[in-house]
């Protein structure tokens, strides 16, 4: 069976900007790669009602994981909904044992914005608890293998107090950036607002932007994806760091 990479993010469109090359880089290594959204944008919008605006970005959101070729998990709860507690957790671990990830990716800790603490907060304990058989509510059965999570950089580059994040890693995606546009480009709700209101493209070179700006602080690539590593203990072995066969520090 093929080894998989799950990424976990809050919002559609969060993949597409932080997480994507990665996830790209790791397929073309030859993982099975999936794609989840804990809500579902019914929020991003001034023209359409919530539940119009989340069957649209629910198909947006499709169509960009069948581009990138990663099997699409459907979002579980609203915009600003994205609480941790159990119902939503159980949730999110039984995508987890049904996937049984060797590599999780997802927000974290210091993330700028709640809903992306939290369904950070949701992955991390979902991957942590897997192979709990005590764990409630949940009918898949656990699995065991070792799994390594690890945290995207926020949209902003900068924490809750406006401090900038620093990777301990870097990801090159120049190779995949035009991939990446055209999946972020598949969230079209969300350019057409961004293009009324910033310009045609912004929201595309937004995110090129921060890839770049990620590239530069690396010191060996043009755009890059930072990432910090999450604490092995209760995960897996100190030294199953898997990520690192595309993963590099900044250059001295």
């Amino acid at each position: 069976m093929a080894k998989s990479a799950f990424a976990i993010a809050s919002h559609p469109d969060d993949i597409e900007f932080m997480m994507l090359g990665t996830l790209l880089r790791l397929k073309e290594l030859g993982y099975e790669i999936h794609y989840m959204t804990i809500a579902d944008g019914s929020l991003g919008s001034e023209v359409y009602d919530a539940e119009e605006l989340a069957r649209i970005r629910r198909e947006e959101a499709m169509n960009s994981a069948k581009l990138m070729g990663a099997v699409y998990h459907e979002s579980i709860v609203h915009d600003l909904e994205v609480f941790y507690n159990s119902e939503s957790l159980a949730k999110v671990v039984a995508e987890i044992r049904k996937v049984e990830p060797e590599i999780v990716l997802t927000h974290g800790p210091y993330d700028y914005m709640e809903d992306h603490v939290n369904a950070g907060r949701l992955a991390v304990s979902a991957a942590f608890c897997k192979g709990m058989k005590n764990f409630r509510n949940v009918t898949e059965p656990i699995v065991r293998n070792d799994v390594a999570v690890y945290h995207s950089l926020p949209l902003s580059l900068k924490d809750q107090l406006n401090k900038p994040v620093i990777p301990d890693v870097f990801v090159d995606v120049t190779s995949v950036i035009q991939k990446k546009r055209e999946c972020l480009n598949c969230h079209r709700s969300q350019k057409e607002w961004l293009d009324a209101s910033q310009g045609l493209d912004a929201y595309l070179d937004d995110m090129q932007q921060r890839c770049e700006a990620m590239g530069r602080l690396s010191g060996f690539c043009r755009f890059a994806e930072g990432w910090i590593r999450h604490n092995p203990i209760g995960f897996c072995a100190e030294d199953f760091d898997p990520l690192a066969v595309i993963a590099r520090p900044a250059a001295k």
